[in-house]
């Protein structure tokens, strides 16, 4: 399992844009829609492969008949980090090593891009959310590593949950940027940017 992106969401797409460039100062990148989750995004390419989106409801879509990923439809409030997502080589074997609750496969695309998600029924990850969602790209290099540079690159993500330690034994990742708390459902992410140190939550 490898840190693939983060997801910053908002009532509206622009919201959440707004949202990330204010933090990090830099502007983000066009990116397209996800006609399955009737969601939309923007993206902005990070050091090391890793990528940010900000993602919402994409107004333009009519109501689905079944909930959205990441939570979507319950979404309200101000922008905020809300998921951050997991790659694996192979999503069925993945799955089986993980806790209930991680989600079942749901095959996506976005122009060239091709990959499965792991989606709970519900829309809803363990633990508010702070469960990793795990996507299996099925396309030769993943978005992380094709986006143009931004500058930035995360040095840190802080996830706070009462569940913390469950977390941390049950998510076979090991990256020193990744971070468990005790303490409130919260997610908090620091970057090196070209204008200093910054956060983002």
């Amino acid at each position: 399992m490898q840190f693939d992106h983060l997801a910053v969401a908002g009532e509206t797409l622009q919201a959440a844009v707004s949202h990330v460039e204010d933090a990090l100062g830099v502007k983000m990148a066009p990116g397209g829609v996800h006609d399955h989750f009737g969601t939309h995004n923007q993206l902005i390419g990070l050091a090391d492969g890793l990528y940010l989106e900000a993602i919402a409801i994409n107004p333009s879509v009519p109501a689905l008949s079944y909930p959205r990923w990441f939570d979507l439809d319950r979404f309200h409030g101000q922008p905020r980090i809300s998921n951050w997502i997991c790659r694996v080589p192979d999503m069925i074997a993945a799955l089986a090593d993980l806790p209930d609750g991680a989600g079942t496969p749901v095959s996506l695309k976005r122009g060239d891009l091709r990959w499965q998600m792991a989606v709970p029924a519900s829309g809803i990850l363990p633990c508010d959310g702070a469960f990793p969602a795990i996507i299996e790209w099925q396309v030769p290099t993943p978005p992380g590593e094709t986006l143009a540079a931004s500058g930035c690159s995360l040095t840190r993500l802080e996830i706070s949950h009462p569940e913390a330690r469950w977390l941390e034994k049950v998510v076979p990742l090991k990256d020193d940027r990744v971070v468990f708390a005790s303490g409130d459902p919260d997610m908090r992410a620091t970057f090196d940017t070209p204008h200093g140190r910054r956060e983002l939550s």
